[in-house]
C-alpha cells in the first residue's frame, strides 16, 4: 500500500505498485487498470500524483492510453533477433501470401514523391511505384501493433502488382514467369527516429517516441533492386537482441 510517511514520493510508490501487479499478471496484457479517479479511491491520493505515476510508466511502455476509452497494459514485447533478421523479413515479394499480412493500403504512387525511391531504383525520371502498407501484431493481436510496414516495387516490372494483391495471389503467382526478378539478396539499415503525427495514430504512440526504423532494399541475382521496404518498430514494443561470437 502506499505509506504516506515514508521519503519515497507518493507518485513512485504508486508506480511501483502498479509495475507490481502487472509483473504478477493481477494486471494482465491488453487489460484496462483502474481510472484515475478509481486510482485517487483506492490509495487516497490526488489526481496528479496518479497522473505523474500513469505518464512516466506510459512512456517506459508499460502502459498505453486509447483515447475516449482509458489505460492498458502493453502486450509482451516482440523480440528482433539480428542474427536472424534479414532484409527478406518484411517483403511482399519473398513472403509466401501477401495476402495474410494486414495491409491497410495499395496504391500506385509517384517515385519522386518519396524523396530516395529514385535513386534506390536508378530512376532519371519520376515513375510509377507500386505502395503497399501493412501493419505487424504480436501473436495477432489487433491492439499489439509493433510496426508500420510500407513495401515500394517497380510497376514497370510487376505490372500487375496492385490487382494481383487486391485478388489475393500468392507470392508464387506475382513472380510466376520472373525468374530473374526473384529477390536474391538485400541491403539493411538500422536506426532509431521519433514518431511524427502521421506515425502517432496508427502505431498508436505519442508524437515524440522512439521508433526503429529498419530499411531494406532487396536485389536480384543481377542486381537489379525490385523492392524496398521501410518498417517502422515501436521501441516500447520490441526488444532487439544481438549474438556474437569472437572470431577463430
Amino acid at each position: 500500500m502506499i505509506n504516506k510517511f515514508s521519503n519515497i514520493p507518493l507518485y513512485l510508490q504508486l508506480k511501483d505498485l502498479i509495475l507490481e501487479k502487472i509483473e504478477s499478471n493481477e494486471y494482465p496484457p491488453n487489460t484496462q487498470i483502474p481510472s484515475e479517479q478509481d486510482l485517487c479511491e483506492i490509495y487516497d491520493i490526488s489526481r496528479p500524483t496518479v497522473r505523474q505515476a500513469i505518464s512516466e510508466l506510459t512512456s517506459s511502455g508499460y502502459l498505453y492510453k486509447e483515447k475516449g476509452k482509458g489505460t492498458f497494459v502493453s502486450g509482451k514485447k516482440k523480440i528482433i533477433d539480428i542474427k536472424n533478421f534479414n532484409g527478406f523479413t518484411d517483403s511482399i515479394l519473398d513472403c509466401k501470401s501477401p495476402a495474410e499480412k494486414n495491409i491497410i493500403d495499395i496504391n500506385v504512387i509517384e517515385s519522386s514523391s518519396v524523396e530516395i525511391l529514385n535513386n534506390i531504383f536508378n530512376y532519371n525520371t519520376s515513375m510509377p511505384v507500386a505502395q503497399i502498407s501493412y501493419l505487424s501484431y504480436i501473436d495477432n493481436q489487433p491492439n499489439s501493433v509493433y510496426s508500420f510496414n510500407k513495401s515500394y516495387i517497380p510497376v514497370n516490372l510487376f505490372p500487375d502488382i496492385v490487382v494481383q494483391l487486391k485478388d489475393g495471389k500468392s507470392s508464387l503467382d506475382i513472380l510466376r514467369g520472373k525468374y530473374p526478378l526473384i529477390p536474391d539478396k538485400s541491403k539493411s539499415i538500422l536506426d532509431v527516429i521519433f514518431a511524427d503525427n502521421n506515425d502517432s495514430p496508427i502505431l498508436r504512440v505519442q508524437p515524440g517516441q522512439p521508433l526503429i526504423r529498419v530499411q531494406n532494399t532487396l536485389y536480384s541475382k543481377s542486381g537489379q533492386c525490385v523492392e524496398y521496404v521501410c518498417s517502422k518498430y515501436r521501441a516500447d514494443n520490441c526488444r532487439i537482441l544481438f549474438e556474437g561470437s569472437k572470431p577463430v
